[in-house]
């Protein structure tokens, strides 16, 4: 599409959309048509979508961003023209919108962040002959260059979920690595401007809570306030057309969806709950590098932030600086940090190089009380040629640490820690090919608090190679091996850790998707990772992974996982009270499952139920075990696209037998209510409640390791609620 200037006050118009998937490069199967137009305020754009049976398009009336089960139109739009970085708009054939920001990167899964929200209309409507789709996005919503007239990148897309077809114009072919790379160009756009924007967001909000106050685990008591009030501001400057700054003091979070249920028993590291709080997801992927140095949720419970993010010619850079209270809420009154503020701060700048390639510098502080973690890096992306692309990073860490830990849990070597780290991925991505390469290396001394990076000292190898064919029948469209491998060292020379893991997916009609996974795998413990091992341990292990993903009903869809093998039982009993289960882990047989069913009774109501199942046991099956279950529904009813009704009921309960585990007999149940109506990003009014019941004892205590203790046998009791109504309103200049 090359738009000529006349095309103001005209439409411009757009066919010939080529499917990526199923068939690559061969024409839509329903007729589509796109036109385009615009004023001196805003883009026009109408999808026609042509369907042979009207009756099998899917269009529910959802929350905001939920269109991804539905038909769904998609326009992206690169405005600088740069093939880095995009607006990519939604909507399902009711209008119901999505929004995100596109970055080129290694991993097209991660390469979409839905975090971004701006202001933009949608309508829609189904017909006897397709549906309509109309989009409004005003100038003020995007960032562009001030040349006149404009190019911009253009990528047009329609989604039929019922045969598994993604339709682009221009063609957007699996065959190349990258997607902005292969866009269309609009030209001609004159006499256009984002203008003058200053966004102004106060919020209002009443709430009362009653939770348990955890800081002391010598005193353990109730803290609670029946009814009180807070107000916080959100504010938005565009700087020149190119540059955004955010800032929020005194925010709230009380409407932030719960965290998707995860397994977190009888884990060895970390595990990773994603941020889902909006001010910091906002334009996260201005942070994103190879490794992770910018993870946000070690704000925990921030005053006040400031961030600065945007783009000039080859030039981005992205700054956020934040103040969190929470290291002096969460310990004793005697530990260095009681009461302080944590500051914490990440800044980078990168530079384009070439057709989409570019480099970048990174440097994240996280500074209490004159203690500190720095971390400074450098990294870049590499385009090679239309199939390969290398992402390289190195980096340098220095931390100074509390004597008492309370700073960094993997202070062991004094309070002075330095070290490096770096990052090697290399990648192919093709029709029927795909190759990955991954190699990390963490120094014994690098650290990185203001990220996500859970294991020290290891080199580790992971490789992944895939081969797809593709016969695009009626019932079989494609099937293929996939095998992946890893090695994993310490700086010593010991292999840690080792495994491989061949596969076998088969993709039928209906977004049916089936895996079938066998993994052997070597772990090694040192004294240094428990110190009830004398010597290192060696353990095999194995697992079968049978997996199911369909989406060919209209009303259900489906995810169902089922494991079973060995594994590791880290959570040894703290007594040898058999001599099988000594006191240091040991291999133990594993089950495991994870069912995820969507129903949908009317285009207004969702129902997402989760049922996880874990369970180990002794490997002849006699004895045992402990077992994990964790049973959620969300009820989510949409009334209008702006007014909705959610409730979560989650219910969470480890069986622990003390001759096998470590792990205490606990129940947990969580309920969620939240009444929402949105009227556009950052004008909506919520009203939500949450409670939690455990199984505490009484009188309320901890044990050695700092957790609550609990009954086995023990009521539920309520050990946090909480009620809020919050208000907030975008005032827009």
């Amino acid at each position: 599409m090359e738009p000529a200037p006349q095309w103001q006050g005209k439409l411009a118009k757009v066919q010939g959309f080529r499917q990526r998937v199923p068939s690559d490069g061969a024409p839509v199967t329903e007729r589509t048509e796109a036109y385009f137009g615009y004023d001196d305020k805003n883009l026009y754009a109408i999808f026609v979508c042509f369907d042979s049976d009207p009756r099998q398009v899917r269009a529910r009336l959802s929350r905001r961003e939920d269109v991804f089960d539905d038909d769904f139109v998609e326009l992206m739009l690169d405005t600088f023209n740069d093939h880095r970085r995009a607006y990519a708009f939604f909507s399902n054939p009711l209008g119901v919108q999505a929004d995100a920001l596109w970055t080129e990167g290694p991993d097209p899964q991660t390469d979409f962040d839905f975090s971004f929200d701006t202001v933009w209309n949608t309508a829609g409507r189904v017909t006897d002959r397709g549906y309509l789709t109309w989009m409004a996005i005003p100038f003020r919503s995007l960032r562009f260059a001030s040349s006149d007239p404009q190019t911009w990148g253009i990528l047009l897309a329609r989604d039929i979920p019922r045969k598994n077809e993604q339709a682009f114009w221009p063609q957007y072919s699996s065959r190349i690595l990258g997607r902005l790379n292969q866009a269309g160009h609009a030209t001609g756009m004159e006499n256009i401007s984002p203008g003058r924007n200053f966004q102004l967001i106060p919020y209002g909000i009443a709430r009362s809570f009653k939770e348990l106050d955890l800081n002391d685990p010598a005193h353990v008591f109730y803290s609670q306030r029946t009814a009180f009030g807070q107000m916080g501001l959100d504010a938005k400057l565009v700087l020149k057309d190119k540059f955004v700054i955010d800032a929020t003091a005194n925010p709230d979070f009380s409407q932030i969806e719960s965290d998707q249920p995860q397994v977190t028993v009888n884990q060895r590291f970390e595990v990773l709950f994603p941020e889902t709080r909006p001010f910091f997801q906002e334009n996260a992927n201005y942070f994103q590098t190879p490794i992770n140095l910018a993870f946000t949720r070690r704000i925990a419970d921030p005053k006040w932030g400031v961030r600065m993010t945007g783009k000039d010619g080859p030039w981005a850079a992205g700054f956020l600086v934040a103040d969190t209270t929470s290291p002096g809420e969460q310990v004793a009154a005697n530990s260095p940090l009681f009461g302080r503020h944590a500051l914490f701060a990440v800044g980078r700048v990168s530079r384009d190089i070439g057709n989409q390639s570019s480099i970048g510098v990174l440097y994240a502080d996280r500074e209490v009380n004159g203690f500190f973690n720095r971390v400074g890096s450098v990294d870049g992306r590499f385009k090679i040629n239309d199939n390969w692309a290398l992402n390289a990073q190195g980096v340098f860490s220095a931390t100074i640490n509390p004597a008492d830990g309370t700073f960094n849990q993997f202070s062991t070597t004094g309070r002075y820690q330095a070290g490096n780290a770096a990052e090697v991925v290399l990648q192919r991505d093709g029709l029927k090919l795909h190759y990955f390469l991954d190699y990390a290396d963490r120094s014994p001394n690098f650290r990185a608090l203001t990220g996500f990076d859970p294991q020290p000292d290891i080199r580790n190898l992971f490789q992944r190679v895939q081969y797809t064919f593709r016969p695009e029948g009626k019932h079989l469209i494609a099937w293929g091996p996939k095998f992946q491998t890893y090695q994993t060292y310490d700086h010593e020379g010991n292999r840690l850790n080792s495994g491989y893991f061949p596969s076998l997916q088969v993709e039928l009609i209906g977004q049916t998707f089936l895996t079938a996974l066998y993994a052997q795998e070597m772990e090694r413990l040192r004294p240094q990772d428990f110190s009830a091992l004398n010597n290192i341990q060696k353990y095999v292990r194995h697992t079968t992974d049978l997996t199911l993903d369909t989406n060919f009903f209209r009303r259900v869809s489906l995810h169902a996982d089922y494991r079973f093998g060995t594994r590791l039982n880290y959570d040894a009993p703290n007594i040898q009270m058999l001599s099988q289960f000594p006191i240091t882990p040991f291999l133990a047989r594993r089950t495991s499952a994870n069912v995820n069913i969507t129903v949908r009774p009317s285009r207004a109501l969702k129902i997402d139920n989760t049922y996880i199942m874990f369970r180990l046991h002794s490997l002849d099956g006699s004895f045992g075990a402990v077992n994990n279950h964790i049973l959620r529904s969300k009820w989510n009813y949409q009334f209008t696209r702006e007014l909705s009704l959610r409730f979560i009921g989650e219910y969470n309960t480890v069986l622990a037998n003390p001759y096998f585990t470590a792990l205490q007999t606990t129940k947990n149940f969580n309920a969620d209510f939240l009444v929402t109506y949105l009227v556009h990003p950052s004008t909506a009014i919520y009203v939500g409640y949450n409670s939690n019941l455990e199984n505490l004892t009484l009188p309320l205590g901890t044990g050695g390791s700092g957790q609550l203790l609990h009954a086995e046998g023990g009521p539920l009791l309520n050990d946090r609620s909480n009620f809020f109504v919050k208000a907030s309103y975008l005032y827009r200049f």
